[in-house]
């Protein structure tokens, strides 16, 4: 990378990170169509049609209704049924309390209460008392089944409705302890797919908190397996994953073509080339058709983001940044000369991607969304140099003050902003709302930051830092790393409950806009799963799920 003067003079005293290089080279630059595109299209449209006259004919028929919607759900097809399925459950929630004082069986019960929370009603958690044992504690399990089995599917839904709880909600808390480890216990002893379901649950990821397209490729080798599953239901959520996933393919496709013009492996050696993995970041925000724009806006900015990221945090000068940080504030093409060169080509980048973002809102009619995303950019930056001053000062924070910089610097409110920017839904007073930090928002930066810092504690040690919010924690309540980090998970575990209960209706904002927040704690989570930093350090995990969603198709 050639170098200023200035630059080559300083570079002696950079927080170098050594990131690893893009691992996919030119894998991702060329798209093949899917064949018989055209001939699928047809049958998914038939197939359709027949289940939305499916699910209207079990209107009155409480457990295969259930099961159809989950299944649907699960399998990644909800999309097709918005307006079935909402027909659906408002019909089940008339009769809900009353079916379930009839009926003692946890799998019902337990499945109905999830999939009622998920769409926003407010279904009181007492109806789980029944299956508790007050005097003895754990759980008594009610089932209609003698197979062992299908006795801890039934298990298996109460600990995923368990997820959906709220604060103060005591008898979830003890459901999802209980549910742990009767299925820890049972794992042994079942066989597949019932095995799979609840090894995955156990030690991945709950229904609630998954990455909605990885979760649906693994559920449909599992659901096959069942012998009473619906064929035509299958086979619809094959084609349509092959569907989807030819089209999330040709805009990564002409994504990585953009991408490679910055010419990042040679210009901008310090960053992480991350084109692909950030493209899986924001598709676990929104998957469907419908979502092209947002998809393409969010990807290009958070692409850059990820820069300027690596820029204040592995490589620039401290001058650098402020002279950085003046010209975002500007934001002006006449400031370009004022910086180092590196600095000009990521200067230039948000420039471009404004300039792009500002004529689709034209088109839309939408033209004041780009004063947000701006906006968005500028905080960004802004408090991104908060902590650069710390590192300068050699300033080592309170675990309090950390956290009201370090919740503010790990970008989730600035990428939320982004993100709303290419939906349909998302008003000037939704924007506002966002920036006004309500509890969804800021329990969304908070499991960002405590995830992000646990998984990237060591590695950051290895280079002139901040302390991460472990060290600070250590330090000042004098405990160990392993009791940092319970304590907090169980911050993070009430942050989630909060999260739950911005969707219970009536919302603040419309439910639309809620998902992409409820999206980036759930991709956060995956990202850094096992405290490991799988967009940092793409390992074999990272890699195989990428492979699942863009290379390898279902058959």
């Amino acid at each position: 990378m050639e170098l200023d003067n200035h630059t080559a003079s300083n570079k002696s005293c950079r927080p170098l990170a050594n990131f690893h290089p893009n691992i996919w080279g030119d894998q991702f630059l060329h798209y093949t169509p899917h064949p018989n595109m055209a001939g699928d299209e047809q049958v998914v449209e038939e197939l359709k049609e027949e289940l939305k006259r499916e699910l209207k004919e079990l209107s009155s028929h409480y457990i295969p209704l259930l099961k159809l919607v989950d299944a649907i759900q699960r399998l990644g097809i909800e999309y097709h049924f918005e307006q079935e399925i909402d027909e659906a459950l408002q019909n089940l929630s008339q009769n809900f309390h009353d079916y379930c004082k009839q009926n003692p069986d946890i799998y019902p019960t337990a499945l109905g209460f999830r999939l009622l929370r998920q769409h926003g009603y407010r279904v009181s958690c007492e109806i789980f008392d029944k299956f508790m044992d007050k005097e003895e504690g754990g759980l008594k399990v009610v089932t209609s089944t003698s197979s062992k089995e299908e006795a801890a599917l039934g298990i298996l839904e109460l600990l995923e409705a368990s997820y959906l709880r709220i604060r103060d909600e005591r008898v979830l808390d003890e459901a999802v302890v209980c549910a742990r480890s009767y299925l820890a216990s049972a794992l042994p002893n079942l066989s597949k797919p019932a095995a799979q379901q609840v090894d995955y649950a156990l030690h991945e990821h709950s229904n609630r908190r998954g990455l909605r397209r990885l979760q649906s490729r693994l559920y449909i080798s599992i659901y096959e397996q069942y012998p009473c599953h619906h064929q035509r239901l299958l086979t619809l959520a094959k084609l349509d994953f092959n569907l989807l996933q030819s089209m999330h393919k040709k805009e990564l496709s002409e994504l990585y073509r953009w991408w490679k013009g910055f010419g990042l492996s040679t210009n901008l050696k310090f960053a992480r080339d991350r084109l692909v993995e950030t493209y899986y970041w924001v598709l676990a925000l929104w998957f469907e058709p419908k979502y092209a724009v947002s998809r393409n806006i969010s990807t290009k900015v958070q692409a850059l983001i990820s820069i300027v990221d690596d820029a204040f945090d592995a490589y620039a000068t401290f001058e650098e940044l402020q002279i950085f940080t003046e010209a975002i504030e500007r934001w002006s093409i006449s400031s370009l000369d004022q910086l180092p060169e590196y600095m000009k080509i990521i200067y230039k980048g948000l420039l471009e991607v404004g300039e792009e973002i500002e004529e689709e809102m034209k088109k839309q009619g939408k033209p004041y969304r780009i004063g947000y995303a701006i906006e968005a950019i500028k905080v960004m930056v802004r408090d991104y140099l908060v902590e650069i001053k710390w590192r300068e000062e050699k300033y080592k924070p309170t675990s309090e003050e950390y956290m009201r910089v370090g919740t503010a610097s790990c970008a989730y409110t600035s990428l939320i902003i982004i993100s709303f920017i290419g939906m349909d839904d998302a008003t000037k007073e939704a924007f506002d709302w966002v920036l006004s930090q309500p509890h969804i928002v800021k329990s969304t930066l908070l499991i960002s930051r405590l995830s992000n810092d646990i998984a990237g504690h060591e590695f950051e040690k290895e280079r002139e830092h901040i302390p991460s919010i472990v060290e600070c924690y250590m330090e000042e309540h004098e405990v160990s790393k392993a009791e940092a980090v319970s304590e907090f998970k169980i911050q993070a575990e009430e942050a989630w409950k909060d999260i739950n209960e911005a969707f219970l209706r009536p919302t603040a904002i419309p439910a639309p806009l809620l998902y992409p927040i409820l999206n980036f704690a759930r991709v956060i989570e995956a990202i850094y799963h096992k405290e490991a930093d799988w967009y940092t350090h793409v390992g074999p995990e990272m890699q195989t799920f990428i492979r699942q969603l863009f290379i390898d198709q279902l058959f």
